[in-house]
């Protein structure tokens, strides 16, 4: 037995207690979760007060009409500047991610000045910034079911709901590792992109095909940094450059506090999947496509206790501007 009481640790992170420190933007607390009016609140906020490095916008509407809200975070030094693109929270459930890509956004903010390899990458790049991908599901998990996965699209022939936004890209679209039944978690859903959030993240991916370097995104659990294929077992063609990037991050995360990811293809170091959004991302001819497993490996779980939210985003920032800034040097 793992945890004794999961009713009471989930009204832990999901209860009243919550709304403790979560009211003043200024005094943003980014050590707990939170609900995505709160994240939305918080990405106005940003908005408005750093309209110097963060521009938020729309790249669409989600099935029940919420606004699918983006951060374009950098210095507008030039025109055209490369970019990464960042999302969080396909799943629902993994509500680490969202913390992440919150947490991302205050360390650019706060430790650009003082920072230069952060000021470096905020001056030559872009950065996309999506906390809630998935923004009907992670609204669903904080007021229905705290495990719930897939987006909230309506089936007609069956009373299931959801598409697993993961399963949902043109890439061997429900192949292996996916499923055709409107109720399983990995359901591929009725054709691609047939999910309103993963069409309007396609579409703006494929626009920006061209500026785009780097596709990463953020799941949950297993401590794992992947890289393409999902949907086979084979070795992609610019393998030396994602992978010595994949194995210095590796390295930087470890630095923190010794945890250790492991690192390779999806398919032979988690499993075969297919339509995921990082081997469409890689397809489009995104060179770097990473998907990161952030903590842990199965204690907790998708309920990882907010006092792990520290550590671990601590963690993986280092890995990111690892990548990133691999991303700044030229791969031969």
């Amino acid at each position: 037995i793992l945890i004794s009481d999961l009713q009471k640790a989930i009204e832990n992170q999901t209860g009243l207690k919550s709304y403790r420190n979560r009211r003043s933007l200024s005094g943003y607390n980014y050590e707990v979760y939170h609900s995505l009016e709160e994240i939305q609140g918080w990405m106005h906020y940003l908005n408005k007060t750093h309209s110097d490095l963060v521009h938020m916008f729309s790249v669409g509407k989600s099935y029940e009409g919420r606004p699918l809200f983006v951060l374009k975070l950098g210095k507008r030094s030039r025109p055209y500047k490369k970019a990464v693109w960042i999302d969080c929270g396909i799943h629902a459930r993994e509500w680490i991610g969202p913390a992440f890509c919150q947490w991302f956004v205050k360390e650019a903010l706060q430790t650009y000045q003082t920072d230069p390899a952060m000021r470096k990458m905020l001056t030559q790049l872009y950065f996309y910034i999506m906390p809630v991908f998935n923004v009907d599901g992670y609204h669903f998990s904080w007021t229905h079911d705290r495990f719930w996965r897939k987006t909230r699209s309506k089936n007609t022939r069956f009373r299931c709901h959801g598409v697993d936004a993961n399963r949902n890209w043109k890439v061997k679209w429900c192949d292996e590792g996916a499923s055709f039944h409107p109720c399983d978690d990995t359901y591929c859903g009725p054709f691609p992109e047939s999910e309103p959030e993963v069409k309007a993240v396609a579409h703006f991916l494929r626009k920006h095909r061209k500026q785009i370097k780097a596709y990463l995104s953020f799941h949950a659990y297993a401590q794992m940094l992947l890289y393409p294929y999902s949907y086979k077992y084979a070795t992609i063609p610019n393998f030396s450059c994602v992978e010595s990037a994949a194995y210095n991050a590796v390295n930087a995360l470890e630095s923190a506090y010794g945890i250790r990811y492991r690192y390779g293809p999806a398919s032979s170091t988690l499993y075969v999947s297919s339509g995921s959004s990082m081997d469409w991302a890689y397809k489009n001819g995104i060179p770097y496509a990473f998907a990161f497993e952030l903590r842990d490996t199965g204690h907790f779980g998708f309920l990882l206790p907010e006092t792990l939210i520290k550590p671990t985003c601590t963690e993986t920032m280092l890995a990111v501007k690892n990548i990133t800034l691999h991303l700044l040097k030229k791969c031969h």
